[in-house]
């Protein structure tokens, strides 16, 4: 009897229909096909046309049907009636929730728009929210970069117009050395697993520094174990190694480069700053002439070596304060290996790698360009290094100088902007001149008089009160942190509890989890929100919060306003905001509700549509008072931040035929949703590469509405802002800081990139560093609700380098105090090897509350998971003097999370123990608890 094979059906239908959108489980927006069966999401997958992820999709991706499912969505607009924290609410209709915030707010606007606080989490709107606070009149806007990426953004913005992450990325296509520095796993993996593939494929080169070898430093061919905070000091002595070999870009640096200006040197209020001619020019010494010359002028040679002898004195040019500076003994690699935890050899060698690749393996490609000096060039130079970098060099506080420094050590070697090297994304390179300044000009029932962020040139710029206190809550802008341009999320709270600068009324959070793994000092803000004063009453007076699920948050708020899933609701990816560019074309995208709510739910943006309505903001009325849009979506299509420039750049027009400028078109969203959810603007081949002064470049720039008139610039590896401050501390101009910064601004806002030890280095008893990261298959913390990646990453142990778990006579699965001086936690431990031997880590934002998220009490995210943020404060230790400084970047204000210092002990009764410490008591859930096994079927 022969054996009968079953009948299998190999290829069963997976849906009926397909719809396109833009993925939201991290930030490489990339493109999916939700996949659609009786209405319902049944699968989704890549999007092979997209420019994003060329149909690759990560686990984050995939899942997005059970964060879409999450039994953890809230459900209807809710008002406390129990104690805050209680998690007592009682639910109530739109209408209602919509006047209970009109009659909190209506009143601020009136009177006192700063007592409205208004601050947003990573929810890739904030073109739109910023525009929103503006309106309203706020000075009290920023989003979540303040305690995340706001030393990277600045450091790029500040040193050459743009930054890594989604403002650029290496020349996937050319180069034959990548080098990475602090990259996390979850930001940006798809297109960089991607370009890893390709570059590996042909044999190139990838360094990892990082003091943790997993992900991408895990598939590097040489992984730099250094250790946290020490980045800078690294880089330098490569700069040092590279000037010392004369390894440097000569002509590169000459030609794109404030290197060759002349710096005054002659005493009084302009000593450090640039020498300029009548039109306000930077002056380099023309080689031909050997005479002054403004940098831009047509057929200028520009001299790095030369000098001028004016006003009795010799005026260098800034490549000679570098060369200074640089080839200090302080910077040799002997100098620095054992603060590195690299070797001087290996810090040699790595130096002359990247200038063998750079200058040795130097191509070029047949393809004519015109600078902005009117030289015309038959080909490009392509130096095939290329460097990226993310988080883990920008949260200490250092952060901003080390980014920099990272910068300089491209720029000397010429790598960005050519073939083979960095490349910026549209709507970048922007120089400084090209953004906006920050903004605080309060006039009750009026909006704001500009942007809340930018970037300041001076103390001129800062945002000080008339009695020179903060106009801002978290304090941005101020002496304190001069240059904080995403704001400082992680001091609102505090801040605003101390009355420090002054008492705010309402706290309006967006998908902000401040209650939780986005605070430092957890239990502290805690308290903060739950604290009350003589009368009774709440010091936080009203709190708003609107997110997709029930977080921790939640239970601290006085009024929920529910957001809808990513599936649910337009969404606008914009070159106002963070678009999908990549370095050869400008692009942007959509979301769409591929899927109606099953629950009383809107969409966030839709909602401050409508409260924006009510209150009478002016840009969201008609002359007559009716809205001028009845949700975002008419918004996306119809608003115009200038005229002919929108939201979106595709499909522009009454027949949808113009590209970046153009009048509104009706049918733009639908065109984009025919097109795949996003469009695509292709850069011409011969303004592809050298942006910043390719004239080609910058006329197509114009073109497409990304700059008004051609903003050609150099490179300022000399920073005259950050000078500015300095002559500040040194007693020039009217704004003068107080006497106990003047010291710090003059040793940590050095013109040229600089390195310093990060404040918490030495706390007596604390030598380990402590360190988060996230892992590929979580963002943030918005994975916590989600099945299928739960399964994943439940819970998180503390890994402990060999070094550090013999010392403390731990083994795997032990349990350990770790102190620092704000506090302790006991957490399990396991060894991991390929780790900085004096650095302990985890995965960021695994531990959770119990009853948050539709978890049980039980779940392992809740009683195995933990959060480093238990030991980390706001501000630093106390150090004798009197004052307690912010746990910050003392230039930007961004938040130093990876300065953490700690001690490690193995915990006593270890047999006792069965859950991590602090066990916070449940959060009682307006949604519940989730079933213990979620299913559902989707069609038959």
């Amino acid at each position: 009897m022969g054996y009968q094979q079953p009948v299998v059906n190999t290829s069963p239908e997976v849906s009926d229909e397909v719809r396109k959108t833009t993925c939201y489980m991290c930030a490489c927006r990339c493109g999916i096909n939700v996949h659609m069966k009786g209405g319902k999401v049944a699968y989704i997958e890549g999007n092979r046309d997209h420019p994003v992820n060329k149909g690759v999709l990560c686990a984050k991706g995939s899942s997005g049907i059970m964060q879409h499912n999450a039994p953890s969505r809230l459900r209807a607009p809710m008002r406390r009636v129990g104690p805050r924290g209680s998690g007592e609410f009682e639910e109530i209709s739109w209408d209602e929730a919509l006047e209970v915030a009109v009659a909190w707010l209506k009143p601020l606007r009136e009177q006192a728009p700063e007592k409205l606080a208004f601050f947003t989490g990573r929810d890739q709107s904030q073109s739109f929210t910023g525009f929103w606070a503006l309106q309203f009149g706020t000075p009290n806007y920023a989003a979540h970069g303040g305690f995340c990426s706001v030393n990277m953004a600045a450091g790029g913005i500040y040193t050459m117009g743009g930054s890594f992450w989604e403002f650029g990325q290496p020349d996937w296509d050319h180069t034959k050395l990548l080098m990475l520095f602090g990259v996390a796993e979850d930001h940006d993996s798809n297109p960089i697993k991607m370009g890893l593939g390709k570059i590996k494929a042909r044999g190139a080169r990838v360094i990892g520094v990082n003091p943790i070898r997993t992900g991408y430093n895990a598939v590097a061919d040489d992984w730099v174990g250094i250790t946290p905070g020490t980045d800078g000091l690294f880089i330098l002595s490569l700069v040092h190694e590279l000037l010392k070999a004369g390894r440097v870009d000569l002509d590169y640096l000459a030609r794109f480069t404030n290197a060759p200006c002349l710096v005054n040197a002659a005493e009084g209020a302009e000593k450090g700053l640039l020498l300029r001619d009548d039109d306000g020019k930077p002056l380099v010494i023309d080689r031909a002439t050997g005479r002054p010359a403004p940098f831009d002028r047509p057929g200028v040679r520009p001299d790095l070596g030369a000098t001028l002898d004016r006003d009795g004195a010799t005026h260098r040019t800034v490549f000679q304060l570098m060369v200074e500076k640089y080839l200090s003994p302080d910077y040799a690699p002997e100098a620095v290996a054992d603060r590195c935890g690299v070797p001087a050899a290996r810090i040699r060698a790595i130096a002359a790698e990247l200038a063998r690749v750079a200058f040795d393996e130097a191509f070029e490609i047949e393809r004519e360009w015109t600078d902005f000096r009117g030289e015309k060039h038959a080909r490009m130079i392509g130096r095939p290094v290329s460097f990226h970098a993310m988080r883990g060099i920008s949260a200490h506080a250092n952060g901003f100088q080390t980014c920099r420094a990272l910068h300089t050590l491209q720029i000397v070697l010429g790598t960005v902007e050519v073939p083979g090297g960095f490349r910026f994304k549209p709507p970048y390179p922007k120089p400084v001149s090209a953004h906006p300044k920050p903004h605080a000009g309060v006039t009750p029932g009026q909006p704001l008089d500009g942007p809340h962020l930018g970037y300041v040139t001076g103390p001129d710029d800062l945002l000080l009160r008339e009695d020179g206190s903060a106009a801002r809550i978290d304090k941005a802008y101020t002496w304190e942190n001069p240059m904080s341009a995403h704001g400082l999320m992680h001091m609102l709270i505090s801040n605003a509890h101390a009355g420090d600068p002054y008492r705010i009324d309402t706290l309006f959070l967006y998908m902000a989890n401040m209650s939780w793994n986005s605070s430092m000092n957890t239990r502290g803000v805690i308290d903060m929100l739950t604290d009350t004063d003589e009368s009774g009453e709440y010091v936080i007076p009203r709190i708003i919060y609107s997110d997709a699920y029930s977080s921790e948050m939640v239970a601290y708020a006085d009024l929920i306003l529910p957001d809808t899933t990513y599936l649910e609701r337009h969404d606008c990816i914009s070159l106002l905001d963070r678009p999908i560019c990549e370095a050869d074309a400008a692009a942007d995208s959509i979301r769409w509700p591929v899927v109606d709510p099953d629950r009383d739910v809107r969409p966030f943006q839709s909602v401050m549509i409508d409260l924006g309505a009510r209150l009478g903001l002016p840009a969201f009325v008609n002359e007559d008072g009716s809205p001028k849009w009845k949700d975002y979506a008419d918004y996306i299509v119809n608003h115009e931040r200038k005229p002919g420039i929108g939201p979106l750049i595709g499909f522009r027009g009454k027949n949808g035929d113009k590209v970046g400028r153009g009048e509104p078109n009706p049918d733009q969203l639908d065109r984009y949703i025919e097109n795949g959810g996003f469009f695509e603007a292709h850069i011409p081949p011969h303004a592809a590469y050298y942006k910043p002064w390719n004239a080609a470049y910058q006329d197509w720039a114009v073109a497409l509405g990304l700059y008004d008139s051609p903003q050609p610039y150099i490179f300022d590896l000399y920073s005259e802002p950050l000078r500015r401050f300095q002559l500040a501390a040194e007693g020039h101009g009217d704004r003068q800081p107080p006497d106990h910064l003047r010291q710090r601004i003059l040793d940590t806002m050095d013109p040229l990139a600089t390195w310093y030890e990060p404040d918490q280095t030495g706390n007596e008893g604390y030598t380990i560093t402590a360190l988060t990261q996230r892992p590929m298959a979580m963002y943030h913390s918005w994975g916590s609700q989600n099945a299928w990646l739960r399964q994943l990453h439940g819970r998180n142990p503390l890994y402990v380098s060999s070094k550090i778990m013999r010392e403390a006579g731990l083994k795997d699965g032990d349990w350990a105090r770790v102190t620092s001086p704000h506090g302790s936690i006991i957490v399990p431990v396991m060894e991991m090897a390929a780790l900085n031997d004096n650095t302990v880590w985890t995965w960021n934002a695994i531990g959770k509350r119990k009853g948050a998220w539709a978890l049980t009490p039980d779940a392992p995210e809740a009683t195995k998971g933990f959060l480093l943020n238990h030991i980390i404060n706001e501000l630093l230790p106390r150090r004798g003097d009197g004052l307690r400084w912010a746990n910050s970047d003392p230039i930007t204000g961004q938040a130093a999370w990876f300065d953490l210092k700690v001690r490690i002990e193995k915990a006593a009764n270890p047999e006792e123990r069965t859950e991590c410490d602090p066990a916070f008591p449940p959060i009682k859930s307006p949604v519940g608890t989730g079933p213990k096994e979620l299913r559902w079927k989707v069609g038959r």
